[in-house]
């Protein structure tokens, strides 16, 4: 995506505090322990090392792009191009927003973005992120299954990148997004590889949950996900397994666009 300066624009957030949180060790997806952000990096965006968000899906000590949407581990040069298009006056959702790597990067290709996220102290970490890059990024703070306060049929385009990794009901989330989104247009999704928590689920007795707090993770199947998505009314036109060289593939990626009102 190429850059296009915005401005320092208004923050909405919630006062109140949330837990700390910490992250998960998973094959293919490591604990997220990154650099205390001294100074920004043209480009990135590094979270706080006292606190972690499975949302923030990265390798250790890694930085968050912002000259891209990063999908996800295993991710491809350009796959964020490939499914989302041209974001240039769009109005877009960033569903999960974490630290705001990707709400950034919207934003800087010129979408008008607006970002939720359950937990406050990643909001504050996003709102810093927009600040510094100088673009204007509107960010909530809200359960993702509670998108009442938005209006019917706003957006062109729903992102979330490992943000649903935590939510057992699905169905749920995807219904809400369905009402906020125009006709026709696209619910981009990215989950943690069922395989990858296939390979690691002896290690938590067997259990398809793991984890608690932000780094809580339910193993979703492929089936399951596209089922889900089919039933809440979105006709899914992609999807994709990038593998990044592990053995299993990272992440699992759908595009689903609405039908219907």
């Amino acid at each position: 995506m190429g850059s296009v300066h915005g401005h320092r624009g208004r923050f909405r957030t919630d006062p109140s505090t949330q837990r700390t949180v910490h992250g998960l060790r998973s094959r293919g997806l490591p604990e997220l322990q990154v650099e205390s952000p001294a100074e920004h990096q043209t480009g990135l965006v590094n979270a706080k090392p006292t606190w972690t968000r499975y949302t923030t899906c990265g390798r250790t000590g890694r930085s968050r792009p912002t000259d891209h949407v990063e999908l996800g581990p295993g991710d491809v040069a350009g796959l964020d191009r490939r499914l989302l298009g041209d974001v240039n006056g769009l109005r877009v959702l960033d569903l999960g927003t974490g630290v705001g790597h990707s709400a950034v990067a919207l934003a800087r290709a010129g979408a008008r973005v607006v970002a939720i996220d359950p937990d406050q102290k990643q909001l504050s970490a996003a709102r810093e992120a927009a600040e510094s890059a100088e673009v204007h990024v509107e960010l909530h703070q809200a359960d993702y299954a509670e998108l009442a306060f938005l209006h019917a049929e706003v957006f062109d385009v729903v992102l979330s990148v490992h943000a649903l990794a935590g939510v057992e009901d699905l169905g749920r989330v995807f219904r809400q997004v369905h009402r906020v989104l125009k006709p026709d247009r696209p619910l981009v999704l990215t989950l943690p590889h069922p395989a990858v928590l296939a390979a690691t689920r002896e290690q938590f007795g067997g259990s398809r949950v793991r984890g608690s707090g932000a780094s809580r993770t339910v193993e979703h199947t492929m089936t399951e996900v596209f089922t889900l998505l089919t039933r809440s009314n979105y006709r899914v036109d992609t999807m994709l397994e990038p593998d990044g060289g592990e053995l299993h593939p990272a992440s699992l990626i759908m595009r689903g666009r609405k039908v219907g009102n």
